[in-house]
């Protein structure tokens, strides 16, 4: 089957090199239905990604007040196996490829659950990452482990599209029995290409499978309402299941959608001057310091909208963000 890639809506963004799991945006999902003008050339507001310090202070803090790793590894667990039951079927080699695979603790789970449906199995696990201390992460998690025999595993400290360039040039078409892309699609720079590229390198019982941010999230509620109005980064897109999703449609291709449950506590955010409330706010609008550098209206209409049904739930005087995913599985 030839996908009809030419047709498919996509915006076309510089890549970023960032963090795993980080929430960007674009300036098309940023104009779409804000209620507020951009910020002046002259607003203090400025991106998070300008200070990577802080972001990672911020990012960690959301791993530890939501439960989107949980949410994860529910999937692993439930329904992963499903999805891997055919990719290495007659093979005595399955090749793994990880984009974007962060500091690896995902990886291993998915690893794990492949060696256990293919015993004896040679698995070879290729990781593109673009972060050297990610890499470096990732290595002691694998020297720590203790269940990896027969598992190889090759790093490329490189963005996806860097990959796919030197592939290229190299004339070079590796193809692979399973493909992954975690929280990492908002950082490529042209979201149909590379999807057209890693579909491409598909075996015959493949699967290619992408976790984003789900469509009923609060985060498309906030960015596609908002978006605009908090500072521009053009290094990144803010892209959601549904979009993905119609993405795919539009090339034809076949696909499963699982949506994920997931929330993010973010009651210290309405608690005036404390320190975990502003980092997460922080990374909820990818501002630097948003509580002290956003205008006045801006702000309010924000922190009201974070309270609103579309966004979160209040719950034992818990205000709780649905922090929920998507995720897709593709097929060859």
């Amino acid at each position: 089957m030839c996908p009809d890639w030419e047709h498919i809506p996509g915006a076309r963004q510089q890549q970023c090199q960032g963090p795993e799991g980080h929430r960007a945006s674009s300036p098309e999902s940023r104009a779409a239905g804000s209620s507020l003008s951009p910020p002046s050339m002259a607003s203090p507001m400025r991106s998070l990604l300008a200070d990577l310090d802080r972001y990672v202070q911020s990012f960690r803090l959301f791993l530890e007040s939501s439960t989107e790793h949980q949410s994860m590894q529910d999937f692993v667990e439930r329904h992963l196996p499903d999805v891997i039951a055919s990719i290495g079927n007659g093979k005595s080699t399955i090749n793994v490829l990880s984009v974007g695979g962060g500091a690896g603790e995902m990886d291993l789970q998915i690893l794990s659950k492949i060696r256990a449906r293919y015993p004896g199995v040679t698995i070879n696990n290729d990781v593109i990452e673009p972060s050297a201390e990610q890499i470096s992460k990732y290595k002691e998690r694998v020297a720590q482990a203790s269940n990896l025999e027969n598992i190889k595993f090759t790093w490329h400290k490189e963005t996806a599209n860097e990959y796919e360039s030197r592939m290229n040039a190299e004339k070079k078409t590796k193809k692979w029995d399973f493909i992954h892309m975690i929280q990492m699609l908002y950082y490529v720079k042209d979201i149909p290409e590379t999807l057209r590229y890693f579909h491409s390198l598909l075996e015959s019982q493949a699967k290619l499978l992408i976790i984003l941010v789900s469509g009923k999230s609060g985060w498309e509620t906030l960015w596609k309402k908002y978006g605009s109005s908090f500072p521009l980064e053009d290094l990144c897109i803010f892209v959601s299941s549904a979009d993905l999703a119609r993405m795919l449609d539009s090339a034809g291709l076949k696909y499963q959608l699982y949506e994920l449950p997931s929330q993010l506590d973010i009651t210290s955010c309405f608690i005036e001057g404390d320190r975990d409330g502003e980092l997460l706010l922080d990374f909820l609008t990818e501002t630097i310091d948003f509580t002290k550098t956003a205008p006045p209206e801006l702000k309010l209409k924000v922190m009201e909208e974070l309270k609103k049904p579309g966004c979160s739930e209040i719950r034992d005087g818990k205000v709780l963000f649905n922090n929920s995913l998507g995720v897709i599985v593709v097929e060859p």
